[in-house]
């Protein structure tokens, strides 16, 4: 069974106070071509949360090609400590060798991270989603104050819906925040990025991702040289430019 598109802004207003587990439950009760996007950063308290419900739950991760190697060990952790299998996402080889032919390894300081995440990022989730009915995500209202503040629990994709097929998106932690995240990681003790201890918060690729400082926000280690406006790489994007 899967939910009526009609329904769903009914039922983001219905679960909006509702906990992470039980949105997910609703998920997983409703789909079974669902799957559960890892980043390998804080969304392990989604994929544990996930995992304690339905230990055979979906999971894939985007490896762009430029992850940190803390990130891919990160990866083969959880993997091993849930048992699960880990689908990894990668870019087009023709377009990724394309791209880099012409702008070269480093061009997204110059020109904007943009097109760079939509060869190694967009492309692929769009190819992967393109053939699953709904998806769950770890993102947070307070990840980016200036793009997420209003994310719901459950969405219809905008931006990766097409024409007489619209993908469910959950996102379960929307009211969660960082605090939070990190309360549940030390309470249960489960895997964590080790770049999180060197003062990373926000992890994505090497070259676009710093450490924090004192009092600064967590998104602004990501793209750093980029308006504050600008800090989003395109996989949520089209839902939140729909928002405004």
């Amino acid at each position: 069974m899967a939910l009526d598109v009609f329904d769903v802004p009914k039922l983001a207003e219905e679960y909006a106070g509702k906990s992470p587990q039980q949105i997910l439950k609703l998920a997983l009760d409703q789909y079974d071509d669902l799957w559960l996007s890892f980043s390998g950063a804080d969304d392990i308290v989604v994929l544990d949360m996930a995992w304690k419900i339905n230990p055979q739950i979906k999971v894939f991760t985007l490896d762009t090609g430029r992850l940190h190697p803390e990130t891919y060990q990160f990866l083969e952790k959880v993997r091993k400590h849930y048992g699960i299998q880990l689908e990894i996402l990668s870019p087009d080889q023709q377009a990724l060798e394309a791209y880099v032919k012409e702008k070269g390894l480093f061009d997204f300081y110059e020109s904007g991270h943009g097109e760079c995440c939509g060869v190694r990022k967009i492309a692929p989730l769009r190819r992967k989603l393109a053939g699953v009915d709904a998806w769950i995500t770890g993102q947070r209202k307070d990840q980016s104050p200036g793009t997420r503040s209003h994310v719901p629990v459950i969405e219809v994709d905008g931006g990766f819906s097409g024409p007489g097929r619209e993908l469910i998106k959950f996102n379960p932690l929307a009211n969660y925040t960082s605090e939070d995240v990190w309360n549940y990681i030390r309470m249960l003790e489960i895997p964590y990025n080790s770049l999180h201890e060197r003062g990373f918060v926000s992890i994505g690729c090497e070259p676009c991702t710093r450490p924090i400082l004192p009092n600064q926000h967590e998104r602004e280690g990501r793209w750093w040289w980029e308006e504050a406006t600008q800090k989003e790489c395109g996989l949520h994007a089209g839902n939140l430019i729909a928002k405004g």
